[in-house]
């Protein structure tokens, strides 16, 4: 039991950055606060239970999956206690329910912030640059054919859910190339540049070693974007949502992982 509540950090900046620091009970409006310890044991729920003698236990998950983000559902202590008292009524399927509502509603409500999550990361990436920028041209492909070449799991969904919010940073491209900058080369050949190294670094090279590092690769690029980008406005839990943005972008402009060979 011990493993399934040791939570990967990438999953807890995953699961407030979709909160909105809300309970993601639709008839709850409780505020959540980013997570200390003390939080976290209050506001991470298990969807299907870490235990055997906890709520909605599923005997043939791993600990792995216990504690992965798709098991994972942020609640208030309150909500968290009915549930968990309740699970004839409140169910897995009603409780993935709520999960994805909740982090389709907080999606759409920062949408209109997007683009100034975007100038502040693109800024502080070109700023940072030190390398020789290449052209970002792209043959075009298929995303899903991608997805599945590279073996792509835990973050197929983020790639699938997140891409329709690309065209906000495109947008920002557009107007930065209109006033003659090249900062989506800037940008594209950075994170293209910190893919080799996370690849180097967790593979042989091989499309084999790729596959099975894929998920790790992708959420070792973001971790380094983050952490490039440095010092913003931004609070954390809103600049790993908007680098996960930059980043699938970058995955559909073949900066980051492999290109399917037809």
């Amino acid at each position: 039991m011990a493993k399934a509540r040791e939570y990967f950090d990438r999953d807890i900046k995953q699961l407030y950055a979709l909160s909105g620091n809300e309970c993601a009970n639709p008839s709850c409006s409780n505020k959540l606060v980013y997570p200390d310890d003390n939080a976290k044991d209050d506001q991470i729920c298990h969807i299907e239970a870490a235990s055997s003698n906890g709520p909605r236990y599923n005997p043939n998950q791993t600990d792995d999956e216990r504690r992965s983000f798709d098991n994972l559902i942020l609640l208030c202590h309150k909500c968290h206690d009915m549930i968990d008292n309740n699970p004839a009524i409140y169910t897995v399927e009603l409780l993935k329910k709520w999960k994805k509502n909740h982090q389709e509603k907080i999606l759409n409500s920062i949408n209109g912030s997007l683009p100034n999550y975007f100038q502040q990361i693109v800024n502080s990436i070109a700023a940072n640059n030190l390398m020789n920028v290449a052209s970002s041209d792209v043959i075009p492909y298929d995303i899903s054919e991608k997805i599945e070449y590279n073996c792509l799991k835990k973050n197929k969904y983020i790639v699938e859910e997140y891409k329709i919010y690309t065209y906000g940073l495109h947008n920002l491209y557009d107007e930065l190339e209109e006033f003659g900058t090249i900062k989506k080369n800037v940008v594209l050949n950075r994170i293209r540049h910190l893919y080799l190294e996370a690849k180097g670094k967790n593979t042989d090279g091989s499309i084999e070693s790729i596959r099975a590092k894929a998920d790790d690769i992708f959420d070792e690029v973001v971790e380094n974007v983050c952490t490039l980008v440095g010092n913003t406005q931004l609070d954390e839990s809103e600049l790993f949502l908007a680098v996960q943005i930059v980043v699938v972008d970058a995955f559909i402009e073949c900066k980051v992982l492999e290109k399917p060979i037809i």
